[in-house]
């Protein structure tokens, strides 16, 4: 009973819509580190519980995730977008066998680390987090458009990206139920439909050498490649779990 409470808590995202959103002393990107902060939590929990998830917790934790994917789809904040996405996915966690949910969940936060590290990249050079508002050619940045589609993409389940591997090769090992079925559905189209969003509003476009760049920092590629290259071995260990 404490164990379900207790990922209740951690996974629903409800600390959150609760005390959070209404608390303005903490900024996006310390709500967003806190949040990834517990749903890892919840992810260690689940493993060394080894007990099975009471349907209440099930079924709290997905009517919370849809709130997450109105707000996802109506915010322009990368930061804000991040830890949605984060709250969106939390289902997957308590319906998959325990490595699968475990390796997507990994896959999901690592994804989201990079969307978060792009928000950082608009407010420092454009002045916010949010994406919308900067148009016109300063935005088509090569490197910065290359490495948020990658993100986007890897969040709309694309194989052959590491979250669409681990989230299909877990649909192959999990126990199904209607409410499986239902939360899969929501999950995999909330999820495909969040990232087009993005990537509909934002503007990219090929570099023209007559045009000054405000463009991604040689540590800042650095970070990205590394982030991108985590991305790629994950990749290879979800080829490895489908042919297993």
């Amino acid at each position: 009973m404490l164990t379900n409470f207790i990922l209740l808590f951690l996974l629903s995202g409800l600390p959150y819509y609760l005390y959070l959103e209404k608390n303005k002393k903490l900024s996006y990107e310390k709500i967003f580190f806190l949040s990834a902060f517990l749903v890892a939590s919840g992810m260690a929990l689940l493993a060394l519980s080894h007990q099975e998830v009471s349907i209440v917790v099930v079924i709290v934790v997905f009517i919370t995730s849809l709130i997450s994917l109105y707000k996802a789809n109506k915010t322009t904040n990368l930061y804000k977008l991040s830890y949605y996405i984060l709250f969106f996915n939390a289902p997957m966690l308590l319906m998959f066998e325990l490595k699968a949910s475990i390796l997507y969940g990994i896959s999901l936060l690592f994804t989201l680390v990079g969307l978060y590290l792009m928000g950082k990249y608009y407010e420092r050079h454009y002045g916010s987090a949010n994406y919308q508002p900067v148009t016109g050619i300063t935005l088509v940045t090569p490197y910065a458009g290359f490495f948020l589609t990658i993100y986007l993409t890897s969040l709309a389940l694309y194989p052959p990206f590491p979250n669409a591997l681990f989230f299909f090769n877990a649909i192959l090992s999990s126990d199904t139920s209607l409410l499986w079925y239902l939360i899969v559905l929501v999950i995999f189209f909330g999820n495909f439909l969040i990232a087009v969003r993005v990537m509909a509003k934002t503007v990219f476009g090929k570099p023209n050498h007559n045009v000054h760049y405000i463009d991604l920092s040689t540590k800042e590629k650095t970070i990205h490649y590394t982030m991108f290259l985590i991305l790629l071995i994950l990749s290879i260990l979800g080829f490895q779990e489908v042919l297993s």
